[in-house]
């Protein structure tokens, strides 16, 4: 039975696919067309033959991109008005008491395990043959598994006893069970930011304190020199998977960590790793981790408050093709649907990664060098074949880093 909002869902849902599209299709016009022409302020340090590989790796990924938007529009059609979501609640309820908690956690781990075998060829596409074919993956077949079972297993150890605690206080805590709900969910994700650095990072990668006695002493000055005591310094080995430079800084209090990727080291003079060190700790100094969490607990909070809402409404699952009125497939198809509208306000978040990334760079030439900012950028440019020429509209909409020559002209900026 179709009401209205399965039109309204439907709309958003095509108008959300075509946009995704029309996105792809200007970023691959765009960086087409200057292709052939390094930009002025990196011809001298990026070879022509290094932009035209950027460019080819980026429509490569972003071709990908819009086939996953395809696909994942219809898997969700199909999930929902194509009523798979509700064959799967059947069939499990002739083994399982509808109701019950039981039911409603395999039914979630049930559409856990669909959706992450629909993704599963796209990822053995980028991995096997985008990032081989331009040289990045030192994946094995072997390892690529090993991870799949790994994050499996973190996932089921972690999420499952989260979505069990929510369905259980949407039985047991009344009206206000919604309140409960992301009470819990909020501490989860708080104990997860403090853990993931010492606890669950470590299951998929190595981490060793930096060894260069040079390269830490330099390091320690600049640390004292910006008065913060982290939980460490290291080295990932990120090069067992590829061959791409990062570094990230994770955790908060004690357990706040500071990670360059071994690839990384392999490129940057010891100077540009000080300066992108300086970068990592802008964010941390700038209170970006903290904004980033509460805009998350802050944006989570709405999205329970509004699901205590709708799950009552005989019209919300008439309206997604569900029949079987549970706890379970008022959270699936809650959750289910809620990126398609939420898919708009990605400028917003894109806007504010962004913001950081400008605030952070500043950090870093106050307390470094931004000239060996600059250079180390424009190594990692090249190095990770990151195009120089986005197309504008698709930058502000999907990119959490500002474009290259905005960046380096700040930078540049007195």
């Amino acid at each position: 039975m179709t009401n209205a909002l399965t039109w309204v869902f439907l709309c958003a849902l095509a108008a959300a696919t075509a946009l995704r599209l029309w996105l792809a299709a200007r970023q691959i016009r765009h960086v087409r067309a200057h292709r052939d022409a390094v930009p002025e302020p990196f011809a001298e340090a990026i070879p022509l033959d290094a932009h035209r590989r950027a460019a080819d790796y980026s429509v490569a990924k972003t071709r990908l991109g819009a086939a996953e938007a395809i696909a994942g529009a219809a898997a969700l059609v199909v999930l929902t008005l194509g009523g798979l979501l509700e064959a799967l609640a059947r069939a499990w309820a002739e083994w399982l008491d509808p109701g019950g908690l039981a039911h409603g956690l395999a039914l979630i781990v049930s559409l856990v395990a669909l959706l992450s075998a629909l993704e599963l060829p796209f990822s053995i596409w980028r991995v096997f043959v985008i990032e081989q074919r331009f040289g990045f993956n030192r994946m094995t077949p072997r390892l690529f598994a090993a991870d799949l079972v790994r994050q499996a297993a973190v996932g089921a150890a972690l999420g499952v006893p989260l979505v069990a605690l929510v369905l259980w206080l949407m039985q047991a805590a009344g009206e206000r069970w919604w309140l409960w709900a992301w009470l819990a969910w909020a501490a989860f994700n708080v104990l997860l930011l403090a853990a993931w650095p010492t606890l669950i990072a470590p299951l998929f990668n190595r981490f060793s304190p930096l060894a260069d006695p040079a390269l830490a002493a330099r390091v320690k000055t600049l640390l004292e020199r910006c008065g913060f005591r982290a939980g460490g310094l290291y080295v990932m080995d990120g090069s067992r998977r590829s061959s791409h430079g990062n570094a990230y800084f994770t955790g908060f209090g004690a357990a706040k960590r500071v990670v360059l990727f071994d690839t990384l080291l392999q490129r940057l003079a010891p100077a540009e790793v000080e300066a992108v060190l300086a970068h990592e700790l802008g964010h941390y100094r700038r209170r970006h981790v903290l904004q980033r969490v509460a805009l998350l607990l802050l944006a989570s909070f709405g999205m329970f408050w509004l699901l205590g809402r709708v799950m009552h409404e005989e019209w919300f699952y008439a309206g997604l093709g569900v029949h079987t009125r549970t706890h379970a497939t008022a959270l699936a198809l809650f959750f289910l649907v809620a990126p398609v509208f939420t898919f708009f306000l990605q400028p917003l978040a894109s806007l504010v990664s962004r913001r950081h990334e400008f605030e952070a760079d500043a950090y870093a030439a106050a307390h470094s060098s931004a000239q060996d900012l600059v250079r180390a950028l424009v190594k990692l440019y090249r190095d990770n074949a990151a195009t120089l020429t986005p197309d504008p509209l698709h930058s502000v909409f999907y990119d959490s880093h500002p474009p290259a020559a905005a960046r380096i002209a700040r930078l540049r900026t007195p």
